[in-house]
């Protein structure tokens, strides 16, 4: 065989040997987790007839279960009775669009493994219950309905969660959708109808969505303020109508164009009660970019946040990238410019003042049962990270429960309790205004009592557009959920 004939052979052989390997290795090795993935529509199709888990809340609402069909015993139809309270945690399964939400992500716990499948006949050769797991939720169902109700069906986004232990009690976003309109096999135009919505129905703004967080942000940089030294409360600033931004022909003016005190001077105390733009913004150019952004990394953001569904990173600038810019540190102290923020972030930021400083990871599958009702598995709280010292956490406690007694977020007041807070009203170029509030209520709970943190969002101002700010839109609905979970 001459030379040019058997590289020839050499190279046909060495292509069958990679198709045969490649082959191997798509069947036996990475077939599974094609066969498996939820976006396989003929896995949706397969699993849609059968019996999957309940779902329910933590007091016993059911947001999710199989309903066997009256002509075929062995096949079920998918159920969701609270219809959009809980669509964007629970999500759908459907053979025209797949899976969403925790339908999709628990789907090994949820779906029956009573099948023909390699893995269903090993299951029962090894003794396996192949009957479906159900789902507990940490949700309580009446602050879950208040919320919904307190939106009244604007663009916007409410998580509530305790700080103790990072358990969500409840998570809304707005406009919602009917989850029982996906599931069968005519559900064609109306998943269309709700994919070419402009409102966004399917967007779940609670944790896949990000905002500029506003004055909300404060409490970051008074952290950083306080942990660096910078200032304290009794820290004393100028008092201007309006701050030059260095470098630059901007301004900065505070929400009603006026001074913020008395015109002479403003203590930082103050400056956070009543929400002072230009005090803030002196103040973050003192702290600098590079305190900033690590304290905002210290609450999480820049960091993927762990919890039972994918969450989308809220977002600081490297400090490289703005430290020697007096005017962007400025404006990101605001929490403008480049900072964004999901709902659950802030959310997590009242949770860490009220828990001494330290972030939980929050999760909202409190256990996983058995068919017979006996817990399979549950969740227990972990630390995620610490944001604060417990020191710098019980003066922002502090300087919160201000903002509501007599500042900004006094709409947030609920009488026989101690609420701290702090609003925010975020700018939108060629809109009108986002709308916030963070908070958590009691203030210093006694042992065994219940504590509740939350950040609201209402997007462009919500029902009061262009005249909103956080604290007329966002805080009477705070006092709404405090009310509703506490008493």
């Amino acid at each position: 065989m001459n030379a040019p004939v058997r590289r020839i052979v050499w190279t046909l052989l060495a292509g069958f040997v990679v198709l045969i390997l490649a082959t191997t290795w798509i069947q036996a090795v990475a077939g599974p987790g094609y066969r498996d993935d939820p976006r396989n529509p003929r896995l949706s199709a397969s699993r849609v007839g059968r019996e999957r888990g309940a779902i329910i809340t933590d007091d016993g609402v059911v947001a999710g279960r199989s309903d066997p069909s009256p002509v075929d015993s062995q096949t079920f139809a998918r159920v969701y009775p609270t219809v959009d309270r809980y669509a964007h945690t629970v999500g759908y399964v459907s053979v025209l669009f797949g899976s969403r939400g925790l339908e999709r992500v628990r789907e090994h716990d949820l779906v029956s493994h009573r099948d023909s499948t390699i893995s269903g006949v090993l299951n029962a050769i090894l003794g396996g219950d192949p009957r479906p797991r159900g789902l507990r939720l940490t949700f309580d169902d009446e602050l879950q309905q208040a919320a919904e109700d307190a939106l009244d069906g604007s663009r916007g986004s409410i998580i509530a969660l305790d700080p103790a232990t990072g358990a969500v009690l409840a998570s809304v976003s707005t406009p919602g959708f009917d989850p029982n309109s996906l599931v069968g096999s005519d559900a064609g135009p109306a998943g269309q109808a709700l994919e070419d919505n402009p409102d966004l129905p399917f967007l779940h703004r609670t944790i896949a969505t990000t905002y500029p967080p506003g004055s909300t942000f404060k409490v970051i940089t008074t952290a950083a303020a306080l942990e660096t030294g910078v200032a304290g409360p009794a820290t004393e600033f100028p008092d201007p109508e309006a701050l030059d931004l260095p470098g630059t022909s901007a301004t900065i003016h505070n929400y009603d164009d006026g001074v913020c005190v008395d015109g002479h001077s403003v203590t930082l105390a103050e400056a956070f009660i009543h929400s002072c733009n230009t005090t803030f913004a002196a103040l973050g150019m003192q702290v600098g970019g590079d305190a900033l952004t690590a304290t905002a990394e210290a609450f999480g953001f820049n960091q993927e946040i762990p919890y039972d569904l994918p969450v989308l990173a809220s977002s600081m600038p490297d400090a490289a990238d703005y430290s020697d810019d007096p005017a962007a540190i400025a404006q990101n102290a605001l929490g403008q410019r480049d900072v964004r923020a999901t709902p659950i972030q802030m959310a997590l930021v009242a949770a860490a003042v009220a828990n001494e400083g330290n972030i939980m990871i929050p999760y909202v599958v409190g256990d996983v049962f058995t068919h017979d009702g006996k817990i399979e598995s549950a969740t227990e709280p972990t630390l995620w990270r610490r944001a604060i010292s417990p020191a710098g956490a019980a003066v922002l406690s502090d300087l919160m429960e201000q903002a509501v007694l007599s500042g900004t977020g006094h709409n947030a007041a609920v009488p026989g309790i101690r609420v701290a807070g702090k609003t925010g009203t975020a700018e939108v170029t060629g809109a009108a205004p986002h709308v916030w509030f963070i908070g958590f209520a009691p203030v210093d709970p006694e042992p065994g009592e219940r504590q509740i943190a939350l950040a609201i969002v209402l997007e462009d101002g919500g029902p009061a557009g262009e005249t909103a700010s956080g604290g007329s839109v966002a805080a009477p609905i705070a006092a709404k959920l405090f009310e509703t979970y506490l008493k």
